[in-house]
């Protein structure tokens, strides 16, 4: 299981550097549905994953820029609406069982999906913003880290429909830009768990082939995506959320059948 969860991490942070999605939203309904783990001991191996292709990413970007002025308080909202959302999920998984919780992640994952797919769809004939408002943006980014992290993404597809929308960003300054506020919020989340002494039981070999998964994924999706345009970011990530709506559906059928 270790050497799969290497090949997964790397796999779905290259992907995700490529396209945004930090690759949280990938690796945890793979392992979902695959690795047998406890839904937190996923959440925070996908987590420092996703942190260290983060900060890899961020550091190989040498295509379109951060934007600041919009991600960073967008990226401080998230990072605060993450440790929320993170607080929720641990009332919903003391008072619920294992399944119960592993179906509603995976429903609410499968309607995330589904919307921004139809976004994607339809972003061309949709009339997009550019907000300038602090507290808009502020607020934006605390309901999109409470969503995040109750499911345990990082942010993710969400991201990218929501700086595409609000800010009017073409879809590699979106990549680029998510992951900036999926590295805060990641931040948050793992200093949070370490902080609260919350750490799940996990393999340590597991956790270092999927930080060492992470990071290749950085330098490999930073790279690949320098000879994309904007298009094609824009079919691989339409692509990417078609794939991972199949796999929340069969998570969340699975998920039913243990209840």
């Amino acid at each position: 299981m270790e050497l799969f969860a290497f090949v997964i991490s790397i796999l779905a942070t290259t992907a995700g550097a490529i396209s945004g999605i930090g690759g949280g939203v990938i690796i945890k309904p793979v392992l979902d549905a695959v690795s047998g783990l406890p839904v937190s001991t996923i959440s925070f191996l996908s987590g420092c994953t996703v942190l260290a292709m983060s900060v890899v990413s961020l550091l190989r970007s040498t295509g379109a820029k951060v934007d600041k002025a919009s991600s960073t308080p967008l990226a401080l909202g998230a990072a605060a609406g993450g440790l929320i959302g993170k607080w929720i999920f641990d009332l919903v998984r003391g008072g619920f069982s294992a399944g119960v919780v592993g179906a509603v992640q995976s429903f609410l994952l499968l309607l995330m999906l589904l919307a921004v797919f139809l976004f994607m769809k339809a972003k061309g004939k949709i009339a997009t913003l550019r907000v300038k408002s602090l507290p808009v943006t502020v607020l934006a980014g605390l309901s999109l880290g409470m969503l995040s992290a109750f499911l345990g993404i990082g942010g993710g597809p969400l991201n990218i429909a929501l700086l595409a929308f609000l800010f009017s960003m073409d879809s590699k300054t979106c990549a680029v830009n998510s992951i900036y506020i999926i590295l805060f919020s990641q931040a948050a989340s793992l200093l949070s768990t370490l902080l609260q002494r919350h750490i799940p039981e996990f393999s340590p070999v597991m956790l270092c082939l999927m930080i060492l998964g992470g990071v290749g994924g950085g330098l490999l999706g930073s790279a690949l995506v320098k000879r994309m345009d904007n298009r094609h970011v824009d079919r691989f990530f339409t692509w990417m959320l078609a794939f991972l709506a199949v796999i929340s559906g069969w998570n969340l059928w699975r998920f039913l059948g243990m209840i």
